[in-house]
């Protein structure tokens, strides 16, 4: 399924669900189907959306400074889909909807979804 989110500040942004769900639960703490996120709500959305992203870059400091063992037992697990996920960073994932969520902000208009 996919999530269409539009607003009148930009064009719209068609994001897979599994990834506009996750980005819903940071911004709303929910992750409803459908829904709209007001002009007045914006700078907390941006505020919440920046603040997971930093969250996430430290995690993923903190565990490219394990030790090297930890690296080997992980790549023995032969684990593709964890790799691929840890190779995608939070920050990449929210870019789009982070220039969406700004755009919109600077012009006062509203963000609406749905499926």
């Amino acid at each position: 399924m996919l999530f269409k989110f539009k607003s009148k500040a930009a064009s719209d942004l068609i994001m897979l669900e599994a990834d506009a769900r996750r980005l819903l639960k940071i911004i709303l703490d929910k992750d409803p189907v459908q829904g709209i996120l007001l002009a007045v709500d914006l700078p907390a959305a941006i505020a919440a959306l920046e603040a997971a992203v930093a969250q996430d870059e430290a995690l993923r400091k903190q565990r490219a400074a394990q030790n090297e063992s930890e690296e080997e037992a992980a790549e023995r697990a032969d684990d593709g889909e964890a790799k691929l996920q840890e190779a995608i960073s939070l920050a990449q994932r929210a870019a789009p909807m982070m220039k969406l969520l700004k755009l919109s902000q600077a012009q006062g208009a509203d963000v609406v979804w749905g499926v």
